[in-house]
C-alpha cells in the first residue's frame, strides 16, 4: 500500500516559490481507503505503545495527528504557529530558510510523563519538528516517536530529531 499512497502524490513545480517540488497530499485525503491506510501506517509507528498525547505540527500534522490520536485512544495537542492559541503558552524560535518562525504549545497540554507521539505530514530540513520535540522536552514529555507519512531524506532532517526514533512512511 505505500506504493498506492507514492502513486497519489502530486508533485507540484515551483510551489510555494521557485525551484521547491512540493509534495501534495491532497489526493490521499480525498481518497478513504489511502487516507485511512496511511493513519494506519502511522499508527503502527506507536509500535503498539500505549500513548497518552499525540501532538500535530500545524497545520497539515493536525490532519493525520488528529486521526491517528482517535485510533490509538490518546489526546490530540495542537503545536501551533505564534499566536494561534488561547490560552498561556510555552514558545520556541526555529530557522526558517529566510528568517525565523515560532511556534507554541499550551502549557498544559502535555503533563510531565506523558507518552507522546510526535505526528506530521512532512519532514524537510527538520527545523519545526525539533522546535517541536524541544518545547515537548521542556513540559516532561516521554516522547516515544517522530512520525511522518513523508520525509525528504536529502535534507536530512532526521539529524535534528536525535535521539528519538523517527518513522517515515513514504521517504523520498
Amino acid at each position: 500500500m505505500p506504493d498506492s499512497l507514492r502513486a497519489a502524490i502530486r508533485d507540484v513545480v515551483d510551489f510555494p516559490q521557485p525551484g521547491i517540488v512540493f509534495k501534495d497530499i491532497t489526493p490521499i485525503l480525498a481518497d478513504a481507503e489511502l487516507f485511512r491506510r496511511s493513519i494506519s501506517l502511522l499508527c503502527a509507528t506507536a509500535g503498539g505503545a500505549r500513548i497518552d498525547k499525540v501532538v500535530g505540527i500545524d497545520a497539515r500534522g493536525f490532519i493525520f495527528a488528529s486521526a491517528v490520536a482517535d485510533r490509538l485512544g490518546a489526546g490530540f495537542v495542537p503545536l501551533r504557529k505564534q499566536g494561534k492559541l488561547p490560552w498561556k503558552t510555552r514558545q520556541t524560535a526555529y530557522a526558517l530558510e529566510y528568517g525565523e518562525g515560532i511556534v507554541e504549545i499550551h502549557e498544559d497540554a502535555v503533563k510531565p510523563g506523558e507518552v507522546v507521539l510526535l505526528v506530521d505530514d512532512l519532514l524537510a530540513t527538520g527545523g519545526t519538528a525539533a522546535a517541536a520535540v524541544k518545547l515537548l522536552e521542556q513540559l516532561g514529555a516521554t516522547l516515544i516517536g517522530v512520525s511522518f507519512l513523508i520525509e525528504l531524506s536529502f535534507l536530512n532532517g532526521r539529524s535534528k530529531l536525535q535521539p528519538y526514533p523517527v518513522h517515515s512512511i513514504l521517504i523520498y
